[in-house]
């Protein structure tokens, strides 16, 4: 393996469990998924080192919705008070016309009143700091930065978790290069505005949409998906006559703040997320999704709980049945919800909005 820089989040790399020691685990990739994984498996008494192919974890500040299942799944990974020292709720919302009619309201309130609790909206480097924190409070995982593999079936480990997008070369060594990233001809820009805008929701238009969300206070987390032919340079064009505050928050962020990426998804949906009975992928190295349902960060926690739950409930020696219960639980849960995304992904930029406007006025209010 390259690179040759190694940091420890801790000292032992082994937590506690009424089994007692488990086994040895290597999470490759520490993106949410990864590190909640390893937080679970040092919950659950196992060995683990963190992979990381890039020399320092991303920083950026994109916002993450946080549903009450995952709530949930972080709690029972000891983090829950943690993310709602730091989150914001996520009360109120609109889906708009270019003009600011308002179509429907997101079922924010529904979702509170069945779970009891709200969504909740939480920057990414707060999350990643949360986790990282976790791991210190256990005892630590080595968490090797600069690390990228080459070959994931040499590694020796009783568990290997590929943690690591949607590029996942866990994915392609174990599972075969049939399911890979597939472009859906949209690019996404997301930045955050310096002011709060009290207008969330999303705004679609023909071809494109512009969301906008709380993040923290005095701050707008935003987002705008575009055709992929639109540069950074003509985004704001694209949306300069948008109801407000649309214009005003483009204008208020620095393009060279912004993140762009691609918009892509995993095609054809895996058969099976474990292989080779010490193998798992759990997040988007499973089941990237296109962002429409703002789920990706909620599902990849959901897989890391209920991998690392499964596995400690199997007990020693019961691995394979361990990935099997988890892959059960999970992956048709997941591929439900990426595939709901990509519908919506293609319903949001169809070409006959007066259709789609109406058909979202349908909608329960």
């Amino acid at each position: 393996m390259d690179g040759d820089t190694t940091t420890r989040a801790g000292t032992s790399g082994r937590g506690t469990s009424t089994f007692g020691p488990t086994g040895t685990a290597v999470v490759v990739g520490a993106g949410v998924g990864g590190l909640a994984t390893a937080v679970g498996l040092l919950r659950a008494g196992w060995t683990v080192t963190v992979m990381e192919r890039r020399a320092v974890l991303d920083r950026y500040g994109t916002a993450f919705g946080i549903h009450p299942r995952a709530q949930t799944a972080l709690d029972r990974l000891g983090v829950g008070e943690a993310l709602r020292a730091r989150a914001v709720p996520y009360r109120s919302a609109r889906i708009r016309r270019p003009d600011g009619t308002a179509l429907a309201a997101l079922p924010l309130e529904r979702i509170e009143r069945r779970a009891g609790r709200p969504e909740l909206l939480v920057a990414r480097p707060h999350l990643i700091d949360i986790l990282l924190a976790a791991l210190d409070r256990l005892g630590g995982a080595p968490i090797a930065y600069g690390r990228p593999l080459a070959d994931p079936r040499t590694l020796g480990a009783d568990l290997v978790v590929g943690a690591d997008g949607i590029n996942s070369v866990v994915r392609a060594a174990h599972f075969g290069v049939r399911s890979g990233p597939r472009a859906v001809g949209t690019v996404a820009f997301i930045g955050i505005s310096g002011f709060e805008t009290g207008s969330y929701g999303e705004t679609w238009g023909e071809g494109r949409f512009f969301g906008m969300t709380p993040v923290e206070p005095g701050r707008t987390n935003w987002y705008a998906a575009v055709p992929a032919a639109i540069t950074a340079q003509d985004v704001r064009k694209a949306f300069a006559d948008w109801h407000d505050p649309v214009p005003r928050v483009l204008a208020d962020t620095d393009p060279a703040t912004w993140i762009r990426y691609e918009v892509r998804h995993l095609h054809p949906a895996l058969p099976t997320f474990v292989a080779d009975g010490r193998v798992a992928l759990v997040g988007d190295a499973a089941h990237a999704m296109t962002p429409n349902l703002g789920q990706g960060a909620c599902t990849a926690l959901l897989d890391a709980e209920a991998l690392t739950r499964a596995v400690a409930a199997a007990g020693p020696g019961r691995l394979p049945a361990a990935l099997r219960a988890y892959d059960a639980e999970r992956r048709r849960s997941a591929q439900r919800v990426a595939f709901a995304s990509r519908n919506l992904h293609r319903f949001t930029t169809g070409r006959w909005p007066g259709l789609r406007d109406a058909l979202v006025r349908l909608l329960p209010g």
